[in-house]
């Protein structure tokens, strides 16, 4: 965070001191169990440094700096389970970057571990901030990865300065919230989640859409808060019978029922195409055993006999992550019962110590390490990490779309000709399994066995097959590969080989043309080798040492040159004087709106140039944000739109600022799709509403009807996003409509 003004923000130079020091004792209260002799020294000592290097800095909302840092280091303890070391580097995390603290401060005063964790902090401070190509992000990304190798401590404390910047992102203006909010939803949620943290992964997900999308956030907020009361005495009426059959088999237990995140419900909405009152898991009911480390298995599947004694279990719902844990520790059984009144409910029964793990996720996996399996899950997945990335091809962002494919995908089981399991994200390939084996045993794959059966190296793989891989050391990989691999270490591999075997190419390439030019006392020199490329009709030398490789360009060509004081000439050609290339900088760039100025759009006298995006159709009243393009055309899309999230974290340099003007004039091409009954007469009533009650005019109407059940797709011409709520509330008080969703895209 930067220095900031004071805003609105009004409270004596006492009452800051008081309110300082209480959050500080809160800190110390929290750490009381881990604090060791010596501790509260350091502590303090770290604790008064960043006070006086924070002094005259306020944050956004205006009040004091230093309370961001004392906050930090409260989640690092009270939400990740982190000790004092990394309170004491929570509080010093900002001071190197924004202070006049240097590394060698912290060094001198806290020793060389605590200074490798501020300075790794420091690196990936603005890492995802980028102000120049927007293929640095992979390399950033890249170097945040890395500080988890190192020392996953960086990672964890940087997750708890985000969570915090989130709780207090209310002080930012619009389109910082928009670019932090995706940021966080982007990279920072999943690798909360892969690191086994849950709920902090869960409230950034809802912060993140409180902003991005805040009409379907509070849509969703108030519908959860009026079911509340029906909700809770429902919950109360189901675990009754649990209770008392979990306290008849002797089992310790806490029972209680927990509300989804309101993001997970979004995302059922969308994925399921159904309305809020649809989504039938809107709570889950937890089960956390007191049990004896060595009880935990069997004390959890006793608790699920007396669950399944009592409701009916929905067999295809059972997800055994005790027997075979998540591959970022996670373990727990769930189960989906028909509870009263023909609801389903999810139940989640796990141990004391699995519900820590499942809530605080890395550090308490540590915390329970020692003791039990000498190698863990996470264990495994930073040695898998350390492996993608020392060779990863980060010149491209989709090193990030691969890896966060890994992150947030569902996992596989699989197995070994010899019975030894490994785990891959959904949808893996046999070759993907063949690479996670080892890297040779992929590049010399030709084909699979699975569960005895011969497949391609393309089929994809389930959960309990087993893999045997075929190969043959004349088996050379082929570009077609990329196209069905889906985890991020084939694939980097992969890139790697492609990368290294071109480069090789083209030395071989090169060597060959420098040979034949020396024949005829020709020389490589850039001049040349531009007269090379263009009667070869390639771009690039590079390009033309490539295909004298692979396409086996005739060199003999060259004899058609003349040559003049070792410059290549055509017959009958002067040779030309070498010129520099000339500035692009000469290029007329496209009109745009000074730093800080908003476009904006539907006024009558637009300054500046743009367009609508086709992947969301914006119309006047959505919530929007302009994007430059590479080639300078100012586009705009809706904040909901399925690309707004990957534009708003990788692009933030390139986000306009935009505003809709009041305007009743200009009309807007929208769709809207229709679920419902086929009934008599449906679609005469619907065009009533359009045409008759509304006045709008409309462009299209398309219905489809299936056993009973109509489907229909809408254009209308509206002038704003209020007329097209008109519209689809009009719609909705006829019978038989079921559901009404807005289209993304209307062409």
């Amino acid at each position: 965070m930067q220095n900031q003004p004071l805003l609105n923000y009004t409270i004596s130079d006492e009452e800051e001191k008081k309110t300082i020091l209480r959050e500080y004792r809160a800190l110390l209260r929290a750490l009381k169990t881990r604090i060791k002799k010596g501790d509260k020294v350091r502590l303090r000592t770290a604790f008064e440094m960043a006070v006086e290097a924070h002094k005259h800095m306020r944050r956004k909302s205006g009040e004091p700096y230093i309370l961001h840092p004392l906050a930090v280091a409260r989640i690092t303890v009270e939400e990740i389970g982190l000790g004092v070391t990394s309170s004491i580097c929570a509080l010093l995390h900002d001071t190197v970057e924004d202070t006049e603290i240097t590394f060698e401060d912290i060094q001198r005063e806290f020793g060389e571990k605590i200074a490798r964790i501020i300075d790794g902090l420091t690196k990936i401070s603005n890492v995802v901030d980028i102000k120049g190509d927007t293929t640095i992000q992979a390399e950033n990304f890249r170097k945040i990865l890395l500080t988890l190798i190192e020392d996953p401590r960086v990672i964890l404390i940087k997750l708890a300065d985000r969570l915090h910047n989130m709780r207090t992102l209310e002080s930012m203006n619009k389109e910082k919230q928009l670019k932090i909010a995706s940021e966080t939803t982007y990279i920072y949620a999943p690798l909360a989640h892969r690191l086994g943290l849950y709920e902090i992964k869960s409230e950034m997900e809802d912060l993140a859409m409180k902003y991005t999308l805040p009409e379907k956030y509070v849509e969703i907020a108030r519908s959860l808060n009026e079911t509340k009361r029906d909700r809770t005495r429902y919950i109360n009426e189901f675990i009754k019978p649990l209770k008392e059959s979990l306290q008849n088999v002797g089992l310790e237990f806490d029972i209680y029922g927990r509300p989804k995140s309101i993001h997970s419900i979004y995302n059922k909405m969308q994925t399921k195409h159904v309305a809020f009152d649809e989504v039938y898991d809107l709570f889950a009911i937890r089960i956390i055993l007191n049990s004896p480390f060595e009880r935990e298995k069997e004390d959890c599947w006793k608790a699920y006999s007396v669950v399944t004694d009592q409701y009916h279990p929905s067999t295809e719902r059972l997800r055994d992550w005790i027997s075979v844990p998540k591959g970022n520790g996670y373990e727990a059984l769930h189960t989906t019962v028909m509870g009263p009144g023909g609801k389903w409910v999810e139940i989640q029964i796990r141990s004391a110590r699995m519900n820590e793990i499942a809530e605080k996720g890395l550090a308490a996996h540590w915390k329970y390490k020692e003791g039990t399996a000498p190698e863990s899950k996470l264990d495994d997945f930073i040695e898998h990490l350390r492996e993608i990335l020392s060779n990863s091809d980060t010149d491209t962002l989709d090193f990030i779309q691969d890896f966060k494919l890994d992150l947030f995908t569902e996992e596989i089981y699989l197995y070994t000709p010899k019975g030894d399991m490994r785990v891959l994200p959904k949808n893996a390939t046999a070759l993907d399994f063949a690479f996670d084996i080892h890297t040779q045993l992929g590049m010399k794959a030709i084909g699979a066995k699975v569960n005895y059966k011969l497949v391609p190296l393309s089929h994809n793989l389930h959960s309990g097959d087993q893999v045997e891989i075929i190969t043959s050391s004349k088996q050379k990989p082929t570009e077609e590969w990329l196209k069905f691999l889906t985890t991020a270490k084939a694939k980097s591999k992969l890139k790697q080989y492609f990368k290294e075997h071109k480069r090789k190419q083209i030395e071989e390439g090169k060597e060959k043309l420098r040979l034949r030019l020396e024949k005829i006392n020709a020389h490589m020199s850039h001049y040349n080798l531009n007269e090379i490329c263009a009667h070869y009709k390639k771009s690039n030398p590079n390009e033309l040492y490539f295909a004298i490789v692979t396409e086996g360009l005739d060199l003999n060509e060259l004899h058609q040159f003349g040559i003049a004081g070792g410059k290549l000439t055509h017959p009958g050609k002067e040779p030309k004087q070498e010129t520099q290339p000339a500035s692009n900088e000469a290029a007329a760039a496209k009109p745009m709106p000074p730093k800080g100025e908003a476009v904006i759009l539907g006024g009558n006298s637009d300054k500046f140039v743009f367009k609508f995006a086709s992947c969301c159709q914006p119309i006047n009243g959505d919530n929007v944000f302009g994007f430059l393009t590479e080639k300078g055309d100012l586009v705009v899309h809706r904040t909901d739109c399925n690309n707004a999230q990957r534009l708003l974290a990788n692009y933030g340099h390139r986000i306009v600022k935009t505003k809709w003007a009041k305007n009743k004039e200009i009309s807007f091409l929208s769709g809207i799709r229709i679920v419902g009954l086929d009934d008599v007469g449906v679609i005469q009533k619907i065009t009533n509403v359009i045409s008759g009650d509304l006045k709008m005019n409309m462009r299209s109407l398309s219905i489809d009807s299936n056993d009973g059940i109509f489907e229909g797709t809408i254009m209308v011409y509206v002038h704003d996003k209020e007329e097209l709520d008109k519209l689809v509330n009009g719609i909705m008080t006829l019978e038989g409509i079921h559901k009404i969703e807005r289209l993304q895209n209307t062409n």
